[in-house]
């Protein structure tokens, strides 16, 4: 009996294919006692991660060791005053520290709150305040912790700082004090012990219009993750899973701690401190990866390197998530390593939603069918389901109660939270198109919608195009203002290496596009940029483009 149905019975039909999932974790489930601790005694010596940190230091940790790590930790912050619903603000990059804190704030029942280490003074400032966070646990690696110490002077409320890596002035010292607690930590049976259906993580959104709000999840919320690894990562327990993502970003739970773990699988971790294609190819060959994750964007750039300097025969499954996916990096990745690329999605607020699952045949540019747990609508303006091959909003059916896996709300944020909980539904705000095979096509956000002339398109559509032309590295798509037509396509790239931007090139892409899709959709207006618009997150700031 695999640990995971414990927890959850999954029901697969005659093609092996996964058809539902039914969760029954009992009210005390807790992803530190129950998976990291019940690995831990019973196969103590089961690789649980192989850490490589940017010098080349490599660290491989059981989960034996991650069991008594943890339960160091979570004796180390408890004297230092964490408790239950504490909320604790996480900054360490990929650091292997990061998976024994972690596991042992939720032992404590504190509430883990992952950011990215690009934050400046002010971002700190509006993240301790919104969450009324208590303690700070930051990296000493580049100037990340001089802000968070500027911040915390300006918050009375933040009487925790925890520092990693190098000692700080007036700053704890994970590394250097945590060693000298006991290995062993039980769950609590005074009553303080966390339960299941209590917060356990929260996540700022990326705010791409507004200040970010706070996603609240619940314990459970780990349980949904076992479809991510299980059916869409496709881990094995004999295999290395490599996802690659900053511990900031919800990505990172997604592919580097709790389905993995949860199936048993071990995990690598490449601390690297610039992204480098070439190395992280070489790390792939080197560790021998059976399994990848990765945003389009890195899958771009790996395309644009020579692939057939590096072996990658030991790749057995590769997918996607976190933007859609242009036809083009499909092909060429499917050309590379002989393997589809299967998208999913999902949103900060959300697990695994719509995916292309073990057995299923994936359809380029498709980010698959709504996944088991999930019960999806696609919604027109009016609120009435849209037909095939219109775009509708992407929502989730909660009229029989919140699935697991759906965050609980926008922590202190009743008016939001209402905003896109209602009438028996969660509004993604993400618009996307079915096929007749029930397969699911990203078209934008509700509010990237361009309007010209009467048609309504769809950014991706046209910048999946775009991105064929081999001289686009980047681009997006907006609309602008248009006397005539409402509005007309604008295009705003950033070349790859060897063009030059001028008015021959903009022509010689308008006609491109226009030879490979629907005439109206063409971008009337090219602007050619060095680099686009993001947010800390590294998502396109369309609303900034449309401003420009």
């Amino acid at each position: 009996m695999e640990l995971y149905q414990r927890f959850l019975t999954e029901k697969i039909d005659a093609n092996g294919m996964l058809e539902s999932v039914e969760f029954h974790a009992p009210d005390s489930f807790n992803f530190g006692f129950d998976v990291v601790d019940y690995y831990g005694t019973e196969e103590p010596d089961r690789r649980a991660m192989i850490w490589v940190g940017a010098d080349g230091e490599e660290r491989i940790f059981t989960f034996s060791d991650m069991m008594r790590k943890s339960a160091q930790a979570a004796n180390y912050l408890k004297s230092l005053g964490i408790i239950k619903g504490d909320r604790v603000l996480l900054v360490l990059r990929r650091h292997w520290e990061f998976w024994p804190i972690i596991v042992a704030l939720h032992k404590i029942g504190a509430i883990s709150i992952p950011a990215t280490d690009q934050l400046k003074e002010k971002d700190f400032v509006y993240r301790f305040d919104a969450a009324g966070v208590k303690a700070v646990i930051c990296t000493t690696s580049g100037t990340v912790i001089s802000e968070a110490e500027k911040a915390a002077a300006k918050c009375p409320q933040v009487t925790v700082k925890v520092s990693v890596g190098a000692k700080k002035d007036g700053w704890h010292n994970f590394n250097e004090e945590t060693e000298a607690f006991p290995e062993v930590y039980a769950r609590p049976t005074d009553g303080t012990a966390p339960m299941r259906d209590e917060l356990m993580l929260m996540y700022f959104t990326s705010g791409t219009t507004a200040y970010p709000k706070i996603a609240a999840h619940e314990h459970t919320y780990a349980l949904a993750h076992f479809l991510t690894a299980k059916w869409w990562h496709n881990v094995r327990k004999d295999g290395i899973h490599f996802t690659v993502a900053e511990t900031g970003w919800g990505k990172a739970v997604w592919g580097k701690l709790y389905g993995q773990w949860l199936c048993g699988a071990c995990v690598f971790t490449y601390d690297f401190e610039k992204f480098d294609q070439e190395k992280l190819l070489g790390m792939i060959e080197k560790y021998r990866i059976t399994t990848f994750c990765a945003p389009p964007t890195i899958y771009r750039f790996m395309i644009k390197a020579d692939l057939t300097k590096h072996d990658l025969s030991s790749l057995q499954y590769i997918t996607t998530a976190g933007e859609a996916v242009n036809p083009e990096v499909f092909n060429q990745m499917k050309a590379a390593t002989g393997h589809s690329l299967m998208e999913g999605f999902g949103q900060t607020e959300t697990t695994l939603t719509i995916a292309n699952l073990v057995g299923m045949t994936p359809k380029p540019g498709s980010m698959g069918k709504p996944t088991p747990i999930y019960k999806l609508k696609l919604v027109s303006a009016d609120g009435s389901d849209t037909p095939m091959g219109e775009a509708g909003e992407i929502c989730i059916d909660i009229s029989g109660g919140r699935p697991y896996g759906l965050f609980r709300e926008y922590y202190r944020d009743p008016e939001n939270t209402k905003s896109v909980m209602h009438d028996g539904l969660y509004h993604t705000g993400d618009m996307a198109y079915s096929d007749e095979d029930g397969y699911l096509f990203f078209v934008g956000r509700t509010d990237d919608i361009i309007k010209s002339s009467g048609y309504r398109i769809g950014p991706f559509e046209i910048e999946s195009v775009l991105m064929e032309h081999p001289a686009v590295l980047e681009c997006a798509v907006t609309g602008v203002p248009d006397p005539t037509r409402g509005q007309v396509v604008k295009a705003t790239i950033v070349l790859t290496k060897g063009y030059t931007a001028g008015d021959e090139l903009a022509k010689e892409i308008q006609q491109f596009v226009k030879n490979l899709t629907a005439p109206y959709k063409y971008p009337r207006i090219v602007e050619f940029v060095t680099e686009l618009p993001k947010t800390i997150s590294g998502k396109i700031r369309r609303t900034e483009l449309r401003k420009s």
